[in-house]
């Protein structure tokens, strides 16, 4: 037809019908006039082998710009941003317009690709049912959570197979820490019913911080029982290297814009109590799994069993009440009925409380407290 190019399809299709018909013939059916046909019989190359490379149709705006004063810079600091890169020349060259800018970028992108450093490479994870649970803990402090009025300052503990997207969350009122990872995980297998062959998390650096090498090493002891309990491999990624944990960084940030959908809809990001937060935490998360049933259902059939019980989810010591009716424990004074002035009591230390015992007997359960930072004047 007049003012269509005739395509590759086209072209071949002609080729082979006009073996068999007249050159009219085949043209017609091709799709295209008796002219045209002649034409090209005359000449069979493919229409797309007659194209000629597009030339440039305007001039460089960067003119000899990205070859004295790009590639300098390109080379001599490989990681600069191309906007910074741009930044720099507009303040050489006060009257280089702007629009070079997506020209610059693509160029500087061109280049390295031929001849940049090579970059970390990530291979796809390919994750087998009962074979990896993952361990973390996030902060919540933007989603201004209040109990009774006052805010909540508190992380969650969340834990998740990598497989089929099973998910627990456990409110954390201190930092990150053995005692609430233990409370955390636990919870989490004997929700799940079983337990992975492995269990990773991050390096753990907040609760290794300041930590004395004696107490690093009774930390890693624990955490290393707490697994060999459960029958579990312990695993690290390294430090700073966030993707390695990327099975439960990413839904990390889903979990919480779940959550804050959910205090939206609620209308009120105040509680009662603490109880009734972890109840609110609860139903989201299982919403969550309800929406992955079929490959949790799945993966709980490659688990491990349970072991009969638990294990120490808390740490252990002595404290002696003084004549002031108390004890001192981590920069906090703690208050118990004047009667035990003078005893010695053994307290299990809880990421949200303290249970006191005087011999094998239990006294009472404290609320646990956190030194706040004291600024000194001047």
């Amino acid at each position: 037809m007049p003012g269509c190019h005739v395509t590759d399809q086209q072209m071949r299709r002609f080729m082979t019908l006009k073996m068999t018909n007249p050159v009219a013939v085949a043209a017609t059916k091709a799709g295209f006039s008796q002219a045209t046909g002649y034409r090209l019989k005359a000449d069979p190359t493919l229409p797309s082998q007659k194209k000629v490379p597009r030339s440039r149709r305007r001039s460089d705006p960067l003119g000899a710009l990205f070859e004295t004063e790009v590639l300098p810079l390109l080379k001599s600091a490989p990681g600069l941003r191309p906007v910074a890169i741009f930044e720099e020349l507009q303040r050489r060259h006060a009257d280089l317009s702007p629009g070079i800018r997506s020209t610059l970028e693509r160029r500087i992108r061109a280049w390295r690709a031929e001849h940049g450093p090579e970059q970390e490479v990530m291979f796809r994870q390919v994750h087998e049912p009962g074979k990896m649970g993952l361990s973390d803990f996030t902060d919540m402090g933007k989603l201004a959570v209040s109990i009774a009025g006052e805010a909540l300052a508190h992380r969650l503990y969340h834990f998740r197979l990598a497989y089929s997207g099973f998910q627990h969350a456990h409110v954390v009122l201190g930092g990150e820490s053995f005692v609430a990872l233990a409370e955390g995980l636990q919870n989490a297998l004997w929700s799940l019913g079983g337990v992975p062959a492995e269990h990773r998390t991050d390096s753990l650096s907040a609760a290794f911080k300041n930590l004395q090498p004696a107490a690093e090493k009774d930390l890693t002891d624990s955490m290393v029982g707490l697994c060999s309990h459960y029958g579990m491999t312990q695993s690290r990624n390294n430090k700073g290297v966030a993707h390695e944990n990327g099975s439960i960084e990413s839904p990390n940030g889903h979990l919480k814009r779940a959550i804050n959908d959910a205090l939206i809809m609620r209308g009120s990001r105040d509680f009662a109590d603490l109880p009734s937060y972890r109840r609110f935490i609860d139903v989201v998360v299982g919403r969550i799994n309800a929406r992955n049933a079929k490959r949790i259902d799945l993966e709980r059939a490659c688990l491990r069993p349970l072991p009969a019980r638990r294990t120490t989810d808390y740490q252990e010591v002595t404290v002696r009440v003084t004549s002031s009716g108390g004890f001192l424990l981590r920069k906090v004074f703690y208050t118990v009925p004047s009667r035990l002035i003078g005893h010695h009591l053994r307290g299990r230390v809880y990421d949200d409380r303290i249970d006191l015992f005087l011999g094998a007997s239990f006294l009472l359960t404290l609320p646990r407290a956190r030194a706040t930072a004291v600024r000194r004047a001047g």
